[in-house]
């Protein structure tokens, strides 16, 4: 058997971390209904270790009754084709992310400018280019419930994309976030790649509508989580989780927003097909963004590669 580094959420979750993202099993409790779930899909070429934690969970062979998507940016369906050809399994979306998924959209440039540390400075070269899943993705149903999962609700969480969800097991209070906030500093390159806690707003760099963030944010703070699992960071629970929440919560324009950035004044805005308006960037944004890019691609890609050797 191989060793596979995952660790358990709650009762009938577990995670496992992939460079900087995670990925998330659910299984279906006994008298309810077999199997399990694959929340989001991390970055290519992640597809062997999610196929090695599936097996070491649930067995040789196995495989999940769904995909479920919490959304669609490059870090979260990274292995997400690589795994379709290995397991023939429906995946699904909110209906505004499915543009993304079926090659009809890009989504918006990702902001360099928004500040916080290396991951938000090298953006500039995350891909945002759709994938198209064809008739393997569905949308998910407008009252949120799951028929692979029927324990769980989502819940829409848009802000960091169109179609952003969030997923919730009331029984035991248990919510996977996704990018609506994240359990650490997903701007920091050290803290992305090491984990290191902090509960912090969405990521910055791929935020394009701030108002809706929040709006979410204090959505999933109404639901009184008692463990919170997010793409970002390892899961938070108990008294640590609902301090931060509600100060992220209560404080998220003064904590979340990004003193300046492309979005931060005015979002980009989308509709079923896709990315609709996207605002421009003012010359002091673009000279900062140039300066940016050019000073840190050296570094930057040095300062990943040691971190990855030192943290992974």
């Amino acid at each position: 058997m191989k060793k596979v580094n995952y660790y358990q959420v709650a009762q009938g979750v577990w995670g496992m971390k992939l460079r900087f993202v995670n990925v998330y099993m659910i299984a279906n409790r006994k008298g309810v209904a077999d199997g399990w779930v694959l929340v989001d899909a991390g970055l290519k070429g992640s597809a062997s270790k999610i196929i090695d934690m599936a097996e070491a969970l649930f067995g040789e062979g196995t495989k999940p009754e769904a995909i479920i998507l919490t959304h669609g940016h490059f870090d979260h369906v990274g292995a997400l084709q690589e795994l379709l050809e290995y397991w023939d399994v429906p995946v699904y979306a909110h209906p505004l992310e499915l543009p993304y998924l079926t090659g009809k959209s890009s989504y918006p440039p990702a902001d360099p400018t928004v500040g916080g540390g290396l991951m938000s400075w090298m953006s500039w070269a995350y891909p945002t280019k759709p994938i198209d899943l064809g008739e393997k993705i569905q949308p998910l149903e407008e009252n949120g419930d799951i028929p692979e999962l029927p324990e769980w609700k989502t819940i829409h969480t848009p802000g960091h994309s169109p179609g952003h969800i969030a997923l919730f097991f009331k029984l035991n209070a248990t919510l996977i976030a996704g990018d609506a906030f994240a359990t650490t500093k997903a701007e920091s390159a050290f803290y992305a790649l090491s984990f290191a806690s902090k509960l912090s707003g969405p990521p910055k760099y791929l935020t394009t509508d701030w108002a809706a963030a929040a709006q979410s944010v204090r959505k999933l703070y109404e639901l009184e989580p008692r463990t919170v699992a997010t793409g970002h960071g390892y899961s938070m629970r108990g008294k640590e989780l609902q301090t931060a929440l509600k100060n992220l919560s209560d404080n998220f324009e003064d904590i979340a927003i990004p003193i300046y950035g492309r979005y931060v004044k005015v979002p980009a805005i989308a509709d079923e097909q896709g990315v609709a308006y996207i605002p421009p960037v003012i010359n002091t944004v673009k000279v900062t963004a140039t300066v940016i890019a050019l000073s840190s691609i050296v570094a930057g890609f040095v300062m990943v590669r040691q971190m990855q050797k030192r943290f992974l």
